[in-house]
């Protein structure tokens, strides 16, 4: 008999925090229009948050401003490119006009496929390095030269992913990447302390949604038997995710500073006791051989 797992979450549209927990907040969401990006945003807009949702993409900004009011929230979008750091002054003094000044961040935007390195572009290497560590940093330091000056408060909370503790074939880009975030994020939470700058980490697992990459959810089999991969024996909703992202701004939160949370259902930490076999990354991608049309 197969145990039932770990229950199922509260219904869509539930929230983990007091109505009103950040009402007269605002918070930024980099890549807030898609995904769980989305969903941050959403759950932010439904507890009183002005949110700015900030985008390369106008339908992805719109997408996100949408869901917000949906929810009964605020929001405005903004366009932004991560990787200009004169980009990001811009929309964060759009939305200190806009909104009013900015309260909290989350750096959830991203780039990423998956490939073998040998495959990898220099260009493809960079672009995702550039959006996912640097694009982090950029916003983080933007909203600290803002709040530090004026002796104010605030909370950042980045996106990041297991495979920065555990390397991750075929994403060699992103896991490089989001192992400086975790670090990154370790490293401001205490130069920042001081300030009254919280920093955090949150690692979403294998939570399925509408706006996944094309390229990775064109991996052989990546929707087959996905409850059956976790230890939980459900996959993440998006708006568990939104749940742990609002606590950790959140002054519930308020003595938390540098940790990584995990909300993936213990999956990351599972082992064999006995290893299957070892399929190596190009059979994984369904490539040829190397120099063979790969």
């Amino acid at each position: 008999m197969t145990p039932p797992g770990l229950d199922a979450p509260p219904p869509l549209g539930a929230s983990a925090l007091p109505a009103g927990t950040y009402a007269g907040q605002v918070v930024v969401v980099t890549g807030g229009g898609t995904g769980l990006g989305k969903a941050i945003a959403t759950e932010f807009g439904r507890l009183g948050a002005a949110v700015g949702i900030a985008s390369r993409d106008p339908d992805h900004r719109a997408a996100g401003v949408a869901s917000v009011e949906a929810a009964g929230g605020t929001a405005l979008g903004v366009a932004c490119d991560i990787r200009d750091a004169d980009a990001i002054a811009g929309a964060f003094d759009t939305i200190t006009a806009e909104l009013g000044p900015i309260n909290a961040l989350i750096n959830n935007a991203a780039g990423n496929f998956p490939v073998p390195a040998e495959d990898m572009s220099p260009n493809a290497w960079r672009t995702v390095v550039d959006i996912v560590l640097n694009g982090t940093f950029l916003c983080s330091r933007d909203l600290a030269r803002r709040l530090i000056p004026d002796g104010k408060p605030g909370a950042i909370v980045n996106v990041g992913a297991s495979y920065a503790w555990t390397g991750g074939p075929g994403f060699a880009h992103s896991a490089a990447a989001k192992a400086g975030v975790k670090n990154l994020t370790e490293t401001l939470a205490v130069e920042w302390a001081p300030y009254g700058i919280r920093v955090n980490g949150l690692v979403p697992g294998l939570i399925p949604h509408a706006d996944e990459v094309a390229a990775i959810a064109a991996v052989p089999g990546k929707y087959i038997g996905q409850d059956d991969r976790v230890p939980a024996g459900r996959v993440g909703e998006p708006r568990e995710l939104a749940w742990a992202a609002t606590y950790l701004c959140s002054p519930y939160a308020s003595y938390i500073s540098g940790h990584s949370l995990v909300v993936d259902g213990a999956n990351w930490q599972r082992r064999h006791t006995v290893q299957p076999a070892f399929t190596p990354i190009r059979e994984q991608l369904g490539r040829p051989p190397f120099g063979q049309g790969g």
